[in-house]
Parts: C-alpha cells; structure tokens; sequence
C-alpha cells in the first residue's frame, strides 16, 4: 500500500493540474472542517483527496483531513496539493489551506510546521503571505531561528521576489540579533542574485560572506558556474574555477557539467567529447547530465547517429538515462522518423519511471498514426494511460 501511495505522488506531479475544474477565482472557500473526512483511513482520505476535480471541494475536504495528525505529517501531499491550486490562480484557496494549519497550536511548538508553511506560501509564489507567517511564528509559539528565515528567504526566491530577499536579508538580522545568516543563507542569495542575472553581485557575495567569517562551498561555486557558463560564456566562468582552485575547494562531477553545458552553448562540441573521457580516466565520473550534454551537442551540430550511438552506450557506461535524456533524444527522433527508437524511448522511459512530458508521447503516437503503424500508436497509448498520462494530454489523433 505504502509503494502504491509514493507512486500516486509521482504520478500527481504529471496529471494533477490537468484534471482540476476551477470554479470562479473569487468562490468562497469553506473553511469549516466536515468530521467524516478525518474519521475514515487515512490513505482513503488522501485518495478521495486525489479525484477531486472541485477546486473549493478539494479545499474544504483538506481542511477537514488536516484535522488528523497523521495527515498533517503527510508533507508531500500539501506540497502537492498547493502546487497545483496555484496553477489554476486560486491562492485564496491556498490561504484557505494554510491559514488553517494555525490553529494546531501544538504543531508549532517545534519550528519545523512554520517552516513547512513558509515553504508551501513560497511554492505557490506567495512571499508577503511567507513573510507574514514568519512574523506570526513567535505568537503561534514556535521558536524563529534561521531555520524559518533560510525558508523565508527560499519563498521569495521561487517568487523571484529578488527586492523582497534582498530587504529581508539585510532587514531581519538586523532587527532580531538571534538570526545570524549561516552558510545556507548567503547560498539562496547567491543563487537568486544569479537567478536575477545580477553576477557581478552574486560573486561579490563570496567576498561578503568571508567578511561575515563564512567560507564558501561547493554548492557556492557549482551555483556561480552555471550561471557564469550560461550567461557569461567559458571564459568569463574560468575566473570561477581560479577562485576555487585559491581557496581549496574540489570540483566535482557538477562542477565539470556546467563547464560542459558551456562548451555545448558555444558549439565546442569535440572539447565536450575530450572532456567527458577525462572525467572516465581521471575523475570525477560523469553522470547521466554529462553524457547529456554531449549527446545534445552531437544533435546540435546535426550528428544523430554519434547520439545514438552514446545512448546505446549508456549501460556500458553504468550510467542509466534519466528523464532529460529521453526528452533530449525523442524530439530529434520524431523529425527523422526513426521511429523504432523514438518508441523504445517511450517505453524505456515508462518503465524506469522517467516520464517525459505528455507532449512528447502525443508526438510520437501522432509520427506512428501518419506512418500507418495504428496498432502501436494504440499500444503506446494504452501503455501511457497505464502510467497515469490522462486521457487528454495523450489519446489517438
């Protein structure tokens, strides 16, 4: 029962937000708790929870689970339950949901429930909904640390509310001495100042946080290299990798993958191939990314065959393909109807619990229908409803 339930998250994140009905954005929400939701087992809760189509339905009947404990230790079903009302633009439900995690005034007494509400306000992009929880947390009786201000911090990051982080991280320290930034602190800044294109400031941070008596880390660097790769080019990023080689810091494997995801963006795509055998000589060993990147670049430069080629070598290699691989390769497969392999992929990636987007299935059936393959179209299509790919995203054309 446990493994059914963890697969029906997974599954949540592909069809949850296509099978909602919203009502109007406005609807009243009913915050009054029904006692038979939370009288009944708990997994027959959260499944009746799941086929709920009614947006302010769903919302009632979870605030009326959340009566229950266990439900309550249920984090990633809020997650995902929060996530996709704000797909559909109903933070009122949201603050619905939340706001009626406060009354469970012994939950607070440790800080972890006010940061998982800070949390879940920042993963329905709600920061002045976070910022006001974090204010609350001394009057709900939860103690406020920099626990709850890193999670602050994170809300306003997925917001991409820089200005509001910015404020916060400079504002709280300074008004309440017992939250001292730590090294988690000053990587969610960097990150999002990289995240705001700001480099030059995401690099001064590193300056900033040894005069504050924090070293950075790997995560520090590993972050300023992608972002320096991505938007600055390899020669700017080699400032990056000077930098750690001055202060002691080791590479690894992705620290090597932002170099290659650079090499691939500017077409140097025999460096890619050189680098990657290093990685196999001397370490670190690449990855599934690594090999991802050099089989998008082998597609970029118009070689096919070399990118099959890899894919095949992938088990050789004792590095499994993982979702961006097959969604790397089934687009180029589609356009040369190498349709043979584009339908492996599909399947392949089904049963290592990869899934590709819908869309990509749905061309695939669509490329097999125009070739008059019908009956594996349909196979493909039954196979995916199988695997909880909703009757909408992927059915014959």
């Amino acid at each position: 029962m446990r493994t059914t339930f963890r697969f029906r998250l997974l599954s949540l994140k592909r069809s949850f937000c296509s099978s909602i009905t919203t009502t109007a954005s406005n609807a009243a929400v009913n915050t009054n708790p029904s006692p038979r939701s939370f009288t009944e087992p708990l997994l027959v809760t959260i499944d009746k929870l799941f086929k709920q189509h009614d947006a302010d339905k769903l919302t009632s009947d979870f605030i009326a689970a959340s009566e229950s404990y266990r439900f309550r230790c249920r984090h990633r079903v809020y997650e995902v339950v929060v996530r996709r009302l704000a797909q559909y633009g109903r933070g009122d439900a949201v603050e619905a949901i939340l706001e009626a995690q406060k009354r469970f005034l012994s939950n607070f007494t440790r800080e972890g429930f006010g940061v998982r509400l800070i949390a879940l306000y920042g993963k329905a992009a709600m920061p002045a909904h976070a910022a006001a929880t974090f204010r609350q947390l001394p009057a709900l009786g939860s103690p406020r640390t920099v626990k709850s201000f890193n999670a602050l911090l994170t809300a306003y990051a997925e917001s991409a509310d820089f200005d509001g982080l910015n404020a916060s991280f400079r504002e709280i320290p300074a008004a309440d001495p017992s939250i001292t930034p730590d090294l988690i602190s000053y990587n969610i800044l960097v990150r999002a100042l990289c995240q705001k294109g700001d480099l030059d400031a995401a690099l001064g941070t590193v300056d900033l946080m040894e005069t504050n008596g924090m070293c950075p880390n790997l995560i520090t660097f590993n972050t300023l290299l992608f972002s320096f790769y991505e938007k600055n080019g390899c020669a700017d990023a080699e400032k990056i990798w000077t930098l750690m080689r001055e202060k002691n810091i080791e590479p690894d494997t992705k620290s090597f993958n932002a170099k290659l995801r650079g090499l691939v963006l500017e077409g140097r795509i025999p460096e890619v191939a050189e680098l990657i055998d290093q990685m196999k000589r001397v370490g670190p060993k690449p990855d599934a990314s690594s090999y991802n990147a050099l089989i998008k670049g082998y597609l970029q430069d118009g070689n096919l065959e070399a990118a099959k080629m890899l894919f095949a070598d992938f088990t050789k290699n004792e590095c499994p393909p993982n979702r961006s691989t097959f969604e790397i390769l089934i687009p180029s497969l589609c356009e040369t109807t190498d349709l043979d392999l584009a339908l492996k992929c599909c399947y392949d990636s089904m049963s290592r619990r990869c899934f590709v987007r819908a869309a990509l299935l749905q061309r695939v059936v669509d490329e097999l229908v125009k070739s008059s393959r019908i009956e594996e179209a349909n196979k493909l299509v039954d196979i995916g409803r199988q695997n909880n790919y909703s009757r909408k995203s992927l059915h014959m054309p």
